[in-house]
């Protein structure tokens, strides 16, 4: 695909992503959208189709109301780069897989639809974009999918996120990166709004705190531990010194990080009743 580089004001190559989900926003139905994190605002997509190349499929792991959710990112080069972003065990990314399944030349572009279902689902039509023609294949509940991942991704010559070829999905591993580990384990601890954290990091320039040298590792989990501190405390400097003693220095003489943090914690938490 030869891409002509426009010249002059733009906006970044940042990635546009789509979220498929059947719903209704002040009248207007749409089956996917884009997010504002910014604003938290729901942008409905009307276009109900992506023509384009398809890049590479992405397995990533999101964190949804304390949990550990499975996406699959459908990642399209055209005009822009779109990920298509959908629950790994949605009738949308099945759909999809299958139909994909099927296709043995990915440098002719394709056409992703969405379309609606029963009870507010969501299904994926695959078409050839040069003669538009919809690539059937029958529904199977029972599918190898992710074996179809597997040979989807090595016809795409894409390695970046290759799965076990086991047979159920909800079974795929995703490995956590240590850092991404570290800083949940505290956040959860803590119970620090995971929104702050995505906004700390924006700040980096980075989705992942695995994307971040170790220092500033130690400074974010400094800032949401002094937040959880900053009404327990009679005097301000108070917490951060005894956060000093109790886990920068404990951490440094070999104790585990999160004891130590629950030491601390317990500790303020103690001065405070005692104060009262």
């Amino acid at each position: 695909m030869s891409t002509e580089i426009k010249l002059g004001l733009c906006n970044p190559p940042e990635p546009i992503y789509l979220y498929v989900k059947n719903a209704e926003l002040g009248g207007e139905s749409y089956l996917w959208y884009h997010y504002d994190i910014d604003k938290d605002k729901t942008i409905p997509v009307t276009q109900r189709a992506l023509t384009g190349y398809l890049s590479s499929l992405r397995l990533t792991t999101k964190e949804f109301k304390g949990k550990d959710n499975m996406k699959l990112d459908i990642v399209v080069n055209t005009d822009e780069l779109y990920v298509i972003r959908t629950g790994l065990e949605t009738n949308f990314a099945k759909s999809f897989l299958l139909a994909a399944s099927l296709v043995q030349d990915f440098e002719k572009p394709l056409i992703i639809a969405a379309t609606g279902g029963e009870e507010n689902t969501v299904f994926c039509n695959l078409y050839d974009a040069v003669t538009k023609t919809k690539i059937k294949r029958e529904w199977n509940k029972d599918a190898d999918w992710a074996s179809i991942i597997h040979d989807i991704q090595s016809l795409l010559g894409d390695t970046s996120s290759t799965i076990p070829l086991t047979s159920k999905l909800s079974v795929v591993p995703q490995p956590i990166h240590p850092q991404d580990l570290r800083v949940k384990n505290i956040r959860t601890l803590l119970d620090y709004p995971l929104d702050l954290v995505k906004e700390w990091l924006r700040f980096q320039d980075v989705e992942l705190p695995s994307s971040l040298p170790e220092g500033k590792i130690d400074e974010l989990i400094k800032t949401m531990c002094l937040a959880w501190a900053s009404d327990k405390c009679e005097h301000p400097n108070h917490a951060e010194y005894s956060y000093q003693n109790l886990v920068v220095d404990a951490v440094a003489n070999s104790t585990d990080e999160l004891t130590a943090i629950k030491t601390w914690m317990q500790h303020l938490q103690t001065s405070k009743a005692g104060a009262m």
